[in-house]
């Protein structure tokens, strides 16, 4: 799967591009107000005629930013190899003038701007410390990323997303006190784009002790899937969870089997595992045991697809890789 369209809404609200500079339709006494958009703002991956941050600092100018909820950062130039360090300066430089700031999504790119494992990050805790009332923060790219434990009182909803997601962002996130936090999706990717997390790596989710309000797990896009959803089977988070996501990855007949037959799953309102490389007949089995009890199961194989070589190796893929 490729990432190709940018996101259509974020934190409840739909989603809006600032303008280029010079773009001939700008008509900047018609923009949004400030509070009933969710606001894009990019530059050009690859030879920019404007920065990010002269893109956001038209923006500040422009838009009564008391009023603004969501903010999706978008492309930044070359960011290929160059890290957001420039644009998170000019984010955490702005936090007294985004008092509503609420949502906050960091490199919302397309495959043709920029593969989700070829972006460059970085330390992006200094947004979550600069602005402690965000409800919402999402991130995209693994590569470079930087994510040591933080403690913030009213995040509510995490998600990264990435084809490779490093072992000591994952420790970071595990070790971090996020009370308030509702909803966490963790694509884990692949070890061939710096996915190196184990499963004893993510015990801190299983147990769930530091996120007492979770009630959504999305472990996902992984190709240790199998052994994630063992996990799972008797993980104590799991009682008190709504919704389950296991979707994206090399999930086969031996996680799913794992989780039917691990602790009841018939408390969930969904169980989401498309994508997945299982059989028919488990299938059949996982909808004829959870969906009479009211559990919404998304079973899709979707486009999972494996490739055998001529000595029996067979290939499995997650979703999002490179």
């Amino acid at each position: 799967m490729t990432l190709g369209s940018h996101l259509g809404e974020f934190h409840g609200l739909p989603a809006f591009t600032f303008p280029e500079a010079g773009e001939a339709s700008a008509d900047m006494s018609a923009l949004p107000s400030p509070e009933s958009v969710a606001w894009r703002i990019a530059a050009d991956s690859y030879d920019a005629k404007e920065q990010w941050e002269e893109a956001f600092a038209r923006f500040l100018e422009a838009v009564d930013t008391r009023g603004v909820r969501a903010l999706i950062v978008g492309a930044w130039s070359d960011m290929y190899d160059t890290g957001p360090d420039e644009v998170i300066g000019a984010l955490v430089a702005a936090r007294d003038r985004l008092p509503a700031l609420r949502g906050l999504f960091l490199a919302d790119v397309m495959s043709e701007e920029c593969e989700i494992s070829w972006i460059t990050q970085g330390d992006v805790t200094p947004l979550l410390e600069a602005f402690p009332e965000l409800e919402e923060f999402g991130v995209r790219g693994g590569n470079e990323l930087v994510f040591p434990a933080v403690r913030h009182e009213r995040l509510r909803t995490l998600t990264v997303e990435s084809g490779g997601l490093p072992v000591e962002v994952v420790r970071g996130i595990a070790g971090s006190d996020l009370p308030a936090l509702v909803e966490l999706d963790l694509w884990l990717g692949t070890s061939e784009y710096g996915g190196d997390a184990d499963v004893a790596d993510l015990e801190p989710f299983f147990a769930g002790t530091r996120l007492p309000n979770l009630r959504r797990l999305a472990l996902r896009n992984s190709e240790i899937q199998d052994a994630v959803c063992s996990a799972l089977a008797s993980a104590p988070v799991v009682a008190r969870l709504e919704v389950l996501d296991v979707s994206m990855g090399v999930l086969t007949d031996d996680g799913a089997t794992a989780l039917l037959s691990g602790q009841p799953l018939a408390h969930l309102k969904k169980l989401d595992l498309h994508h997945n490389y299982v059989s028919e007949a488990l299938r059949t089995r996982l909808l004829q045991t959870l969906e009479p009890a009211g559990v919404e199961v998304d079973a899709d194989p979707d486009d999972a697809d494996s490739d055998e070589e001529d000595d029996g190796t067979v290939w499995r893929f997650v979703a999002v890789g490179e």
